[in-house]
């Protein structure tokens, strides 16, 4: 059964990103978590259009632990409004889905 979920998640720095995804996957929240340092983001805040160097996370979870999780990512996170954004993959491969839910409690 598929229950991987992919949560996307950005940071203001890699130091951050990296101790939020190792304490998420230590705490077994997350099976993996892929850092993509250096996006540009473009949003409006309090009335005014900003632009950021950020880190995007990439981690992989799945819907069983995605309350746990995202209530254990707001914790963690500096923002006051962090991006969080759950996606269900369509297609996972099985060895690949496996591993995710053994690896997440």
């Amino acid at each position: 059964m598929n229950d991987l979920i992919i949560v996307f998640c950005t940071f203001p720095d890699l130091g951050k990103a990296r101790e939020t995804g190792t304490a998420l996957v230590e705490s077994q929240l997350a099976a993996c978590v892929n850092l993509i340092p250096a996006v540009e983001s473009i949003y409006r805040w309090e009335g005014k259009v900003e632009t950021a160097a950020e880190v995007l996370a990439v981690f992989k979870t799945t819907a069983g632990a995605w309350t746990r999780l995202e209530s254990r990512l707001r914790e963690l996170h500096p923002y006051d409004v962090p991006e969080i954004v759950a996606l269900k993959p369509e297609q996972v491969s099985e060895g690949y889905a496996r591993w995710v839910g053994e690896s997440v409690v």
